[in-house]
């Protein structure tokens, strides 16, 4: 398994949502981002999870709620990849795969657009 120190991996999920366009960070309403260490031992190799309400599904009941999470798992990730590169490369889909779930695209179409 790769080594990264939990900082450095904290620091390439930080460049990868520094990477996200202005005009679509401003979109972005009521979201948390989190690095956790592992997922739930039930899927031991996902790497990224949004948990909430997509923005597409929000309506006049939604106030007052506790932020969405997306949660970015190291460990699966750093078992996944070879090389840092590897890593810089895999933060930065898992990233964007999550803020579009945000977004309410599905994952069908994340796929297709490259972003799977």
């Amino acid at each position: 398994m790769l080594k990264m120190t939990r900082e450095s991996f904290e620091e390439l999920v930080s460049e990868a949502l520094d990477q996200v366009p202005p005009e679509l960070a401003r979109l972005m309403d009521n979201v948390a981002v989190f690095v956790e260490d592992e997922p739930d031992p039930s899927d031991p190799e996902l790497l990224g999870l949004y948990e909430g309400t997509p923005l597409t599904e929000r309506g006049e009941w939604y106030a007052g709620v506790l932020p969405d999470r997306i949660l970015i798992y190291m460990g699966p990730t750093l078992r996944y990849c070879e090389t840092a590169q590897e890593v810089v490369h895999e933060v930065t889909v898992t990233v964007v795969h999550e803020i579009a779930h945000h977004f309410g695209i599905e994952e069908e179409r994340l796929h297709e657009l490259g972003w799977g």
